[in-house]
C-alpha cells in the first residue's frame, strides 16, 4: 500500500493502518483494509483513527476491521490486558473469570475467543454453553466467586454493534481505578505489536456452565416475590425478549412466581442477532414494541413486557380499559419503589436502614416514595455500575445501610443483592405481581400511577436525544456541542429564565444552592439548568452511543386537576424539547 493511498486519512489513523498491515493479522483482514483504503477512505478513517475505550457500559462499537471496531483482535487484546491486570491484582492465587454472551452476531465467537485467551494465560474461563442474560453473568460472578466476568453484548444497539462488558469480583461493572488499569494493560498489549496467544477451543482451563447456574439464579429470585404463595394465574401477561436472551429465563421466573397465564410474541421469541422485526431492539422505542402492543390489545392481555436483547432492561405496556399505555422508565421505577417498599413494610421485612439508589437523572418521585416508607434515597451518576459501587460499600459495613432497590430512568431496575446489574428478569416478575395485585382490586398499573401522582404530586419526565453518527466527524461534533454548552450556558430556555446553572464537569454553579444536584457526585460531563418554575433540564453525552441526551424533569406544585396539569406539562415539555435541541445543534431559536 502506497503513502498516496493513505493521504486522505489522519496521522493517527494512518499509523494504526500501517500497524495492522505490518502486524500479525490474518490475510482476510489485511485484504479488507486495502479494499477500504481504495474504495472507502472515510470508513477507513472511522475504523482506525482511535481505539475502542470504556464508556458507561464497557466497550461498545460497530463490528468490522480496525482498532475502533469490535473484532476478534480487539477482543483478544482487551482480554489479554484484562488477564495481565488480574494477575497483578491477585498475585499468587488461582484466577477465575465468568464469560457470557447474548444473541448478537459474533457474540458466541467473541466469548469463545475471550475464553481461549484466558485459558492461554492459565486463568479458568467459566464459559456459558448458551446465551444468557447480562444480570445472570453478574450473578454467576458472585456465585462462583470469580475474580472478574465478561459479557459480550451491545445491549439494545442496532444489529451491526457488539460490545464487551467487564465486571469485577463483586459482580459490578469495573470502575476506577480498575477500568483505567485494564485499559493501560490493553495499551501495552497493543504497543507490543505481537499476536495474542490463544488456547484450543477444548482446554482444561475452559469450563462450560450449564443448567446448574439457571437453577441457582432462579433460587436467588424466589425470596424476592412480593406476594409469595398467592395464585396469580388471574393476570394475563404477554412477553417478548426482542430476539434476545430473555427467552431463556423470563418465562421460568414468571411461572416460579405463580404468574402462569402467559403469552408470547412468537415472531420475537427466537434469538436472532439480525433483529428481523425491529432495527432498534430497545424497549424504550415504541417501534420495537409494536408487534406486542397490537397482540396485547387484540388478545386482551393485561400487560405486555419486553426485555432488551441482553435482558437487563424492561419495557412495560398496560392494557387500560382496552387501550395501550406505555410506561416510561420513570413510571416503572416509581411503581416498583412504591410496591417493594410497601410490601416489605407490611411484612415487617424492611431492614433497619433501608436504602434506594437511583441515577440523578431519574425521577425525584422515587425519593419522595422512599421517604414515605422510611428509606433513604441516594443519587449517583448514570450507569448502573455506580449503584453497584454503593452496594459494595454497604457490604463492607453489615450493620449500616442496606440496599433495597436501585433504578435508572433508562429502563433498568434491581431488587435484591444477588446481582450487581439491572435485571429485566426479576423486574418482569415484580411488575406482573403488581399487575395481579391491582387486578384483584379492579385496577391497572395506570390507576396505580395516577394514585402515586395524587399522593406525592405530579411528576413528568421526558428524554430525547441528538444523534451524531458513528463516525469521527460525528464524535467530534458531539464533543464540540458539549464544549460550546459548557463555555456558553444559556440564561433562558424559550420563555423560561434559568435560576440556577450547574456545570458538573468544572464544578461551577450559579444560583440558589438548594437546586444544586452534583455537589456530592464525581465530576461528569453534565450541564443542569433549573428554570423559574423549578423544572430542570439536564444535558449529557451518552456513555455508549454518539448522541447527547436531554432530560426534562417537571414537577407541578399547584392544586389544579390532574388532567389539566398533565396537558399543561405536555405542552411545556414539547416547547422545551424543541428549543433545547435547536440550541444544542446551533440552529436558530
Amino acid at each position: 500500500m502506497t503513502v498516496d493511498e493513505l493521504s486522505h486519512i489522519s496521522p493517527d489513523a494512518k499509523a494504526n493502518v500501517i500497524a495492522w498491515l505490518e502486524g500479525e493479522y490474518d490475510l482476510e483482514t489485511k485484504k479488507a483494509i486495502r479494499q477500504m483504503a481504495a474504495s472507502d477512505p472515510e470508513g477507513l478513517e472511522n475504523a482506525f483513527y482511535t481505539h475502542l475505550s470504556f464508556g458507561t457500559g464497557g466497550l461498545r462499537g460497530l463490528m468490522g476491521v480496525g482498532p475502533n471496531r469490535m473484532n476478534i483482535y480487539t477482543i483478544r487484546q482487551t482480554t489479554k490486558g484484562l488477564a495481565n491486570y488480574l494477575k497483578a491484582q491477585f498475585p499468587s492465587q488461582p484466577l477465575r473469570v465468568v464469560i457470557g454472551f447474548d444473541s448478537r452476531t459474533n457474540s458466541q465467537l467473541f466469548a469463545l475467543e475471550a475464553a481461549r485467551v484466558l485459558a492461554n494465560a492459565s486463568i479458568e474461563a467459566c464459559l456459558f454453553k448458551q446465551l444468557r442474560p447480562t444480570p445472570m453473568v453478574s450473578f454467576a460472578c458472585r456465585f462462583l466467586q470469580a475474580n472478574s466476568a465478561i459479557m459480550i453484548t451491545a445491549s439494545h444497539n442496532p444489529p451491526e454493534y457488539n460490545g464487551y462488558k467487564v465486571y469485577w469480583a463483586d459482580g459490578g461493572q469495573v470502575l476506577p481505578p480498575h477500568d483505567g488499569g485494564i485499559l493501560h494493560e490493553v495499551e501495552l498489549v497493543r504497543k507490543a505489536g505481537k499476536s495474542v496467544g490463544v488456547s484450543p477451543e477444548v482446554d482444561p482451563y475452559i469450563r462450560l456452565l450449564g443448567p446448574e447456574l439457571d437453577e441457582a439464579y432462579l433460587n436467588a429470585l424466589r425470596p424476592l416475590q412480593l406476594w409469595p404463595g398467592e395464585d396469580k394465574s388471574s393476570v394475563s401477561v404477554l412477553y417478548s425478549p426482542l430476539h434476545g436472551t430473555g427467552s431463556t429465563l423470563v418465562p421460568q421466573a414468571l411461572r416460579q412466581s405463580s404468574v402462569t397465564h402467559l403469552g408470547f410474541v412468537k415472531e420475537q421469541m427466537v434469538p436472532d442477532g439480525s433483529f428481523p422485526t425491529t432495527r432498534f431492539p430497545n424497549p424504550e422505542e415504541e417501534a420495537a414494541l409494536r408487534l406486542g402492543i397490537d397482540q396485547m390489545v387484540r388478545e386482551n392481555y393485561d400487560i405486555f413486557l419486553a426485555t432488551d436483547p441482553d435482558a437487563d432492561r424492561l419495557g412495560v405496556v398496560v392494557n387500560h380499559h382496552g387501550a395501550s399505555h406505555r410506561l416510561t422508565g420513570n413510571h416503572t421505577a416509581s411503581l416498583l419503589a412504591e410496591y417493594i417498599l410497601r410490601q416489605l413494610h407490611s411484612r415487617g421485612a424492611l431492614p433497619n436502614q433501608p436504602v434506594v439508589i437511583k441515577s440523578f437523572v431519574t425521577t425525584p418521585l422515587v425519593k419522595k416514595i422512599a421517604s414515605k416508607w422510611g428509606a433513604t434515597c441516594i443519587d449517583v451518576l448514570p450507569g448502573f455500575k455506580y449503584i453497584a459501587q454503593k452496594m459494595w460499600q454497604f457490604e463492607q459495613a453489615p450493620q449500616g445501610p442496606q440496599f433495597v432497590f436501585g433504578c435508572e430512568e433508562s429502563y433498568g431496575y434491581l431488587h435484591g443483592t444477588y446481582a450487581r446489574d439491572k435485571d429485566g428478569v426479576i423486574c418482569s416478575t415484580l411488575m406482573s405481581e403488581i399487575a395481579w395485585h391491582l387486578k384483584t382490586r379492579n385496577k391497572t398499573l395506570i390507576d396505580a400511577l395516577q394514585e402515586l401522582w395524587e399522593t406525592y404530586g405530579y411528576f413528568d419526565e421526558s428524554v430525547t436525544s441528538c444523534a451524531f453518527g458513528e463516525t469521527k466527524a460525528g464524535r467530534d461534533r458531539m464533543k464540540g456541542c458539549m464544549e460550546f454548552l459548557h463555555k456558553n450556558p444559556p440564561i433562558r430556555f424559550a420563555d423560561f429564565s434559568c435560576i440556577a446553572t450547574e456545570d458538573m464537569l468544572t464544578g461551577q454553579f450559579s444560583g440558589d444552592s438548594v437546586h444544586r444536584i452534583g455537589k456530592e457526585l464525581p465530576p461528569s460531563d453534565v450541564m443542569i439548568f433549573t428554570l423559574e418554575d423549578l423544572s430542570q433540564i439536564i444535558i449529557r453525552p451518552s456513555g455508549t452511543e454518539p448522541k447527547i441526551k436531554l432530560y426534562f424533569q417537571m414537577t407541578t406544585h399547584n392544586g389544579r386537576a390532574l388532567a389539566d396539569v398533565m396537558q399543561h406539562t405536555k405542552e411545556k415539555a414539547e416547547l422545551l424539547r424543541s428549543f433545547t435541541t435547536k440550541l444544542l445543534l446551533g440552529e436558530p431559536v
